[in-house]
């Protein structure tokens, strides 16, 4: 047959490829330093190809020279449909003489495993799967990932990237280049507060933020502190922070607009230091599961700190009473009020809050029976009740098995994806 242009390591790798209709767990590891090679994923077993001394692409010097070059100024968009027309007009032509800029037009509709082994072929096309345009949003839910294998991943241009509910080993960043991750959701994970240290520490650039459940330390505080933009931030059921930790990051965060503080192991001095130096900028704040530290005075600072509160969740805090509802009329935006198992409350009382104007949604679950519920309903028809019994407050998403999304944005690599094909 005529020469394809392929050497002798690419034929070889091509065979290696398992073909799609093969029940094959497809993996990788990335040659990211090349003294440096760590296995990628869990259970992919895939060789990592070698440079060689020369540096090439496995291409001869001369095919090498034959390759198109666009001019300059010339638009990408127009330089690939010129070569798509090439390749119509004489289907002969080799692999080799397609453009970088036109491989990348067809591997940015490749899902994670046929991009894995794209990476298979060639250096070349080694090379251009792991462009960063490729790898701006990643999922890798539910995953084990061994040690290096994030240090690899998330330098490649990762902008979103979910992994809740993963085992995540050691980093190993073989950089100290600051990340491009603007979305990030940790949530639950399997990981240890060194290691999510060492992954925020190269984080500036945060936009939303979600470390539920997870062990913290005033380190990774001080880490969340230096992404100033940071827009939501979602910190429930976390530990292991001091309260002046928390007051450097909401200092710091100070264009925060959405904040879930729930169940934390909180002291009153946590308290009282999120009371008193929350976001002014906040409308969406989770402050529930402090059932003898947050008090009425409390709910009077922070409806003055905050008047553009529209969804307020003080569940769980059973030293609220009537007195604290002088207060709710004061947001001129409250939209959301969840008052649950705040036991002080009766249903009596519970119907003057039908007198906030604004008042669309209200969750009261452990204060009223179901008769009561009705008769609730009946004299507030404008006011749901009892509709949503999770939290949505700075959440990446509310049922993530569900959900492909993270805040609304769908990630396009992902292992999720492989599970369900």
């Amino acid at each position: 047959p005529p020469p394809c242009g392929f050497c002798c390591v690419c034929r070889k790798h091509l065979q290696e490829i398992p073909s799609s209709s093969s029940n094959v767990s497809t993996s990788f590891t990335w040659d990211g330093d090349a003294s440096k090679n760590t296995e990628f994923l869990s259970g992919m077993g895939v060789s990592v190809l070698k440079k060689d001394k020369t540096g090439s692409e496995n291409m001869p010097e001369d095919l090498l020279a034959m390759l198109p070059c666009p001019p300059k100024r010339q638009k990408v968009k127009d330089f690939i449909a010129q070569q798509s027309q090439l390749l119509q007009e004489d289907p002969g032509v080799p692999w080799y003489l397609i453009p970088d800029e036109l491989l990348l037009a067809i591997f940015v509709y490749l899902p994670l495993n046929d991009l894995l082994e794209a990476s298979l072929v060639c250096k070349r096309w080694r090379r251009l799967s792991f462009d960063e345009s490729l790898w701006q949003s990643l999922d890798l839910t539910g995953s084990h990932l061994q040690p290096g294998v994030l240090g690899q991943l998330l330098p490649a241009g990762v902008v979103v990237f979910r992994s809740p509910r993963s085992f995540i080993g050691n980093p190993l960043f073989n950089t100290s280049k600051r990340l491009k991750i603007q979305h990030m959701d940790l949530s639950n994970c399997t990981v240890s507060a060194t290691d999510v240290h060492s992954i925020l520490n190269l984080c500036e650039n945060l936009k939303n933020l979600s470390l539920e459940g997870l062990v913290l330390s005033d380190d990774i505080m001080k880490s969340i502190a230096n992404n100033p933009g940071l827009i939501r931030l979602n910190i429930s059921g976390c530990s292991g922070f001091s309260a002046e930790s928390l007051e450097l990051m909401l200092r710091s965060c100070s264009m925060l607009e959405e904040l879930n503080l729930s169940w934390c192991d909180f002291t009153a001095a946590h308290v009282k230091v999120a009371v008193n130096h929350i976001s002014t900028k906040i409308t969406q704040l989770n402050l529930s599961g402090y059932r003898h530290n947050l008090q009425i005075s409390d709910v009077k600072t922070l409806v003055g700190r905050c008047p553009l509160l529209f969804h307020l969740d003080l569940s769980d805090s059973v030293l609220l009473n009537l007195k604290c509802f002088q207060y709710f009329h004061q947001l001129p935006f409250l939209e959301h009020l969840c008052l649950s198992r705040c036991y002080q409350l009766t249903p009596a009382a519970i119907v003057q809050l039908g007198e906030i104007p604004t008042l669309k949604t209200l969750q009261v679950f452990g204060l009223v029976t179901d008769r009561s519920l009705q008769l609730l309903q009946e004299m507030l028809p404008d006011i749901k009740i009892n509709c949503e019994p999770f939290t949505t407050v700075a959440r990446a998403t509310v049922d993530s098995k569900k959900s492909d999304e993270i805040w609304g944005i769908k990630c396009r690599l992902s292992l999720r994806k492989l599970s369900g094909s």
